[in-house]
């Protein structure tokens, strides 16, 4: 099970889950990096992520499509700014492939990974916003539930390697 541990922010514009969980950190990184794996746990059931396309490089492709239940579909357009291998990725959808600005964004996410004792992996998963109201605007969304119920699913998958 998923052992949650508390998170203090930088700023009025940033939230994060901070998650132990019970996988090595490999298989977490792969669950993050390959597509055909995120689209298995990145949104909280019963949406599902029906396509994901990456180019893992800054710069490159990190667009997804989720779907809601009722036909709801939304998709995300954005790059990878910051990749380093096993430890952490830093994404955004202020850009599209090729750093080309887009006119709208909601935030910058980054995720942190390192290894814990026993084989385990601390995950710290984020997102920067541009305004406090952008912060509200995600709480009400459902963040930390939502992000939290997709954490478990990373690991539930992470352990069927």
């Amino acid at each position: 099970m998923t052992t949650t541990i508390p998170f203090t922010p930088t700023s009025e514009t940033e939230l994060a889950i901070v998650r132990i969980l019970d996988a090595p950190r490999a298989t977490v990184w792969r669950c993050w990096t390959e597509a055909d794996l995120l689209k298995q746990w990145f949104c909280p059931r019963p949406w599902t992520v029906p396509e994901a396309s990456f180019d893992l490089k800054p710069g490159g492709r990190m667009n997804t499509l989720m779907a809601g239940p009722d036909g709801e579909r939304v998709e995300n357009v954005g790059v990878w700014l910051e990749i380093q291998p096993q430890e952490s990725l830093t994404f955004t959808d202020a850009y599209s492939e090729g750093f080309i600005p887009r006119a709208e964004s909601f935030m910058t996410g980054y995720v942190r990974l390192s290894d814990e004792p026993g084989g385990g992996t601390r995950m710290i998963w984020g997102a920067r916003h541009k305004s406090a109201e952008d912060v509200r605007n995600h709480l009400e969304m459902g963040f930390e539930q939502g992000w939290g119920a997709a954490a478990q699913q990373l690991e539930d998958l992470a352990k069927t390697f």
